[in-house]
């Protein structure tokens, strides 16, 4: 088949070139010229797992390429999905949905025919009859127009895994779609045909999924990281009791790892997003429960904060801190409300020296923190350090050797905000070491 992916940032860019990979000519289409540029190039303009390799295979082959024109996109096929970004509104917590509405209003008046338009894009609900109505409005193809509602539910760092193989499909449609179902079918064949539970329902069902999702993902982890309190003020550990918790079948380990907390792009921003949209529609009042999720997360940044300064004996003011991380989470260079980068800040505006090291994310952080001072070698960071601080937990960190570590470090202090290390092979190099939610 022949499609396009419209906004090609983490999400658009990796499903166009997964579609790609399953056989598609793709046609990728973002207003930004310098992104379009980069990904005609093979390379991706962030850090994503396995996606510069399909990037570079599949503009090589010529059956993917991207564009800055929205005629070029309109004249390629009758098939479009729209992938940009949904960020929180400034100052609110309610989606900003205008980088939707203006893709959409700019694709309209070139669609000339009957067209599909599936919607990846995470919104509030009833956001798809806005849409359909906007589309139907300004395309000369009016009525024939249909839209579909394909949620994503990426993890950064295996989106390309979990674009090929993904655990579930969702399609929603109207109840008068005549030929949308089909061509998504079409288009996802080899995904269906390898056994992926495929569920077709209605569009605000749809809508809800990918929000749904993060926020019982985010009160999961919220959930670990509030027991972790009553362990570090009763001397239990964290750790054991979520692998006890984890071996209920109704309960699961995945994704309950105790620790610093859950940052970047998504889960904050639709955690949000759905108490905000909740409120709008009157049951405000049935996700309270997501007030508390977020403050527990937050207050794990304070909490990392308040075990700093008691490390170095109540004052900052002064002291060296080494900051390991500054990606949300390893395997990405994404740093949108990156928990490390939190703390590092707020140590630094109380009077501590902060330099931060990561391996992939440090020119990013710099951007958003340039106040802050940036080392690429995680071992040459510590030289002289007061305080050591894990808080991303990046597989390169847990490989240092400590006793290494040892001699350069002015104060040997760490804390394990991610609960990552060998805190015993630590504290046998001389490490004083404390670990979020362990005695």
């Amino acid at each position: 088949m022949k499609l396009t992916v419209i906004g090609c940032g983490y999400l658009g860019a990796t499903h166009a070139a997964c579609m790609a990979e399953l056989g598609h000519e793709v046609l990728g289409m973002d207003s930004d010229m310098d992104k379009v540029v980069t990904l005609n190039s093979g390379k991706a303009p962030f850090h994503e797992r396995d996606l510069d390799g399909l990037l570079a295979e599949h503009t090589g082959s010529g059956r993917l390429r991207f564009t800055a024109s929205y005629a070029e996109a309109a004249a390629f096929t009758d098939l479009h999905f729209i992938g940009v970004g949904t960020p929180q509104r400034s100052g609110e917590h309610a989606y900003d949905l205008s980088y939707l509405f203006t893709a959409a209003r700019h694709l309209a008046p070139r669609i000339k025919g009957p067209a599909v338009v599936a919607v990846k894009s995470t919104v509030p609900v009833g956001t798809a009859p806005r849409v359909r109505d906007l589309l139907r409005e300004f395309a000369p193809a009016g009525d024939a127009i249909e839209v579909a509602w394909n949620p994503e539910f990426l993890r950064e760092s295996f989106a390309v895994e979990d674009t090929l193989r993904p655990d579930r499909l969702v399609l929603g449609f109207d109840a008068e779609h005549s030929w949308a179902e089909a061509v998504l079918r079409q288009c996802f064949e080899k995904i269906i045909e390898s056994g992926t539970p495929t569920i077709v329902t209605d569009w605000a069902t749809a809508e809800l999924a990918k929000v749904s999702a993060n926020a019982f993902l985010a009160t999961k982890i919220s959930f670990i990281n509030a027991v972790a309190e009553v362990c570090e003020a009763s001397g239990a550990d964290v750790t054991t009791l979520a692998d006890i918790l984890g071996h209920d079948a109704r309960i699961g380990r995945r994704g309950m790892r105790p620790g610093l907390g859950f940052g970047g792009g998504c889960l904050p921003k639709d955690i949000r997003g759905f108490m905000a949209r909740a409120g709008e529609l009157g049951v405000d009042q049935a996700l309270t429960i997501l007030r508390e999720v977020d403050s527990i997360n937050n207050r794990r940044r304070e909490r990392m904060v308040d075990l700093a300064r008691r490390q170095l004996d109540g004052g900052l003011v002064g002291k060296r801190v080494t900051v390991w991380g500054a990606a949300f989470k390893p395997d990405t260079d994404d740093v949108r409300d990156s928990p490390a980068l939190a703390v590092a800040q707020k140590l630094h505006e109380l009077g501590a020296t902060v330099t931060v090291t990561d391996p992939q994310a440090i020119d990013n952080a710099r951007k958003t923190h340039p106040e802050l001072d940036y080392i690429d070698d995680p071992i040459a960071a510590v030289q002289d350090t007061d305080l050591l601080l894990h808080l991303t937990e990046w597989p390169q960190f847990s490989h240092v050797d400590p006793h290494r570590l040892a001699s350069l470090a002015a104060s040997p202090k760490v804390i394990d905000g991610r609960g990552t290390l060998n805190t015993e092979t630590w504290r046998e190099a001389g490490w004083t070491v404390r670990s979020l939610g362990r005695p």
